[in-house]
């Protein structure tokens, strides 16, 4: 079983930078693909990254390509997943999620996830 634990999110102008890291517990954790959601209100949960747990493949949404990075170091347990040029509709609460996640985000078999953190960008 993995625990995760979201960090890192706050408030930002738009055209900002945030970080945001995704602390696991657990041995295994080197073995799942990782990836990160986002919902903002209102509307429902998006895939927006992931990075898969053997070579380290990585896949994301259209909507942030080029303009977000997932990363992930084993040795940590940690995921990253760092945000440039935040933009108004960036605004969700993201969670990082653990387990066989495909390239477009969906979810096979048990899927682990954090508490999420908020990220709000001001226009």
């Amino acid at each position: 079983q993995v625990q995760l634990e979201e960090s890192g999110g706050g408030l930002v102008q738009a055209g900002g930078s945030l970080r945001l890291a995704c602390a696991a517990s657990g041995r295994t954790f080197s073995r799942y693909t990782v990836a990160w959601f986002r919902q903002a209100p209102g509307k429902l949960r998006e895939f927006v990254a992931r990075v898969t747990g053997g070579a380290g493949s990585t896949n994301y949404a259209d909507s942030v390509k080029a303009r977000f990075t997932i990363s992930r170091d084993n040795a940590k347990n940690t995921a990253y997943l760092q945000m440039n040029s935040l933009k108004s509709e960036d605004t969700a609460v993201y969670y990082c999620a653990a387990g066989t996640i495909t390239a477009d985000g969906r979810m096979v078999g048990t899927t682990y996830w954090g508490q999420g953190t908020q990220v709000t960008v001001s226009s």
